[in-house]
């Protein structure tokens, strides 16, 4: 099966050590975070890989690589700017995204069965399905509002939150989401551009898990990912 992974964020959350690191390559237990997202992938037969990168970036990623995943499948797109969440899925090769993918931000930690999830979203009969994770502090993540199993609603980081239900930064998408992307767009967002509009039509699923979480998007909480996760 295909993964995408999104890292071409700037991090400017965790400056200065992302002024030299890129985010998803900061360690946790003297490993990256990129090699756990990595490592979920192929644990769950997930071995076709994409990850979108910033061109600036590309000499720290490529010897990441070449440490910890020689021989896998994983390719880089390589953005010369910041184009979003949305549309570094659009720039994989033509018939890449042609089937089901599982998409991940590249600076959360995660523990779960994706096998389980991806099964699931089959199920459902819609074009997305997002991870779904019960957190305290959901006013910092981008919220749902659900009926049933179905996202009804979805609203980025608010002072009131839809619910206590966020996103994981874990998605499943199928390539029908294609037809939504706002056409010649240099950048756009999951988050503004698709997942409102799916929500609105009936085809946005929330698949609530209990494993593990820990989003690394802040010196706090890159420090409470280093005290509470488990040596790799």
């Amino acid at each position: 099966m295909k993964g995408f992974i999104l890292a071409g964020g700037e991090g400017t959350r965790l400056y200065p050590i992302t002024l030299e690191t890129p985010k998803p390559l900061v360690t946790v237990h003297n490993v990256p975070v990129l090699s756990y997202l990595v490592d979920l992938y192929l644990n769950n037969d997930i071995d076709d890989i994409r990850i979108n990168i910033q061109q600036k970036h590309s000499q720290n990623f490529e010897k990441w690589k070449k440490e910890y995943f020689p021989n896998q499948n994983i390719k880089f797109i390589i953005e010369p700017e910041l184009s979003g969440t949305f549309t570094p899925l659009m720039k994989t090769e033509l018939q890449w995204f042609s089937e089901t993918i599982v998409v991940s931000n590249g600076d959360e930690l995660k523990e779960l069965n994706l096998r389980e999830m991806i099964d699931w979203h089959k199920e459902q009969g819609g074009l997305a399905t997002i991870g779904l994770i019960k957190v305290e502090n959901a006013e910092a993540y981008g919220s749902v509002q659900l009926e049933k199993n179905k996202i009804v609603k979805f609203g980025e980081k608010s002072e009131t939150p839809l619910s206590s239900y966020v996103s994981s930064g874990l998605y499943i998408m199928n390539p029908g989401i294609k037809e939504y992307f706002p056409k010649n767009a240099k950048f756009s967002m999951l988050e503004k551009d698709l997942f409102p509009i799916l929500a609105q039509e009936g085809k946005l699923f929330g698949y609530k898990w209990q494993g593990k979480w820990q989003d690394v998007g802040t010196l706090e909480r890159w420090e409470q990912a280093i005290k509470t996760w488990k040596n790799k």
